[in-house]
């Protein structure tokens, strides 16, 4: 049964979905994206983009980037999550994504349980947002695609880590790689890379 989307939290407010890509990700940075659908938006595909296949989720990327109202994606890397932890370069992306919007949203529609407020914009933070509400969902698919599509040209450079495959996640493959060849500059050094061989079965 197809999932049922709400257009809007609060009617008459122009409300711009925030999500983000990558934050258990062992490699590559975190993006995250802001988008303000029309009102009345649908589309048979959109949902959470974890609920999707890549084919649908390219297409649909295409779609809300041609029929959003305005939309923007921003990347936080590697070396700014070591700064300032994964946390908060999730929000840092977030805010980042906002206030490229070349239009003023009145709220931010935010996917999770906690935020930094923004400076000039109020926010409402929602569970599982990308399953609730289209505009969320939308942003979900746009830092989700770049996000992929930014590890499959990173994986040109480094083709053992099987980015294309993994997009950057601790896949045990991935994790066999990081042992084999060491960490690639774009890994994130905060983070553990690897548990211990014998949970590799090494």
């Amino acid at each position: 049964m197809p999932v049922r989307l709400r257009n809007f939290h609060t009617k008459g407010l122009v409300e711009a979905g925030c999500d983000e890509a990558g934050r258990g990700c062992l490699a590559g940075p975190v993006v995250a994206a802001a988008v303000i659908l029309p009102p009345r938006f649908s589309h048979p595909l959109l949902n959470d983009s974890k609920q999707m296949t890549e084919s649908d989720r390219n297409k649909l990327r295409l779609v809300i980037e041609k029929k959003a109202l305005a939309w923007a994606v921003s990347f936080v890397d590697h070396e700014e999550i070591d700064a300032v932890n994964i946390l908060n370069a999730s929000f840092l992306a977030m805010h980042r994504a906002v206030d490229q919007l070349q239009k003023e949203p009145d709220c931010l529609l935010i996917d999770g349980n906690r935020f930094n407020p923004h400076s000039r914009y109020p926010h409402h933070c929602i569970i599982k947002g990308d399953g609730k509400f289209k505009n969320i969902a939308a942003a979900s698919v746009l830092a989700k695609t770049h996000r992929d599509a930014f590890m499959e040209k990173l994986s040109e450079e480094f083709p053992h880590y099987q980015w294309t495959s993994n997009k950057g996640y601790p896949t045990r493959k991935h994790r066999q790689a990081i042992l084999q060849h060491g960490p690639s500059p774009y890994h994130r050094k905060s983070f553990r890379l690897l548990p211990d061989q014998l949970s590799l079965g090494l």
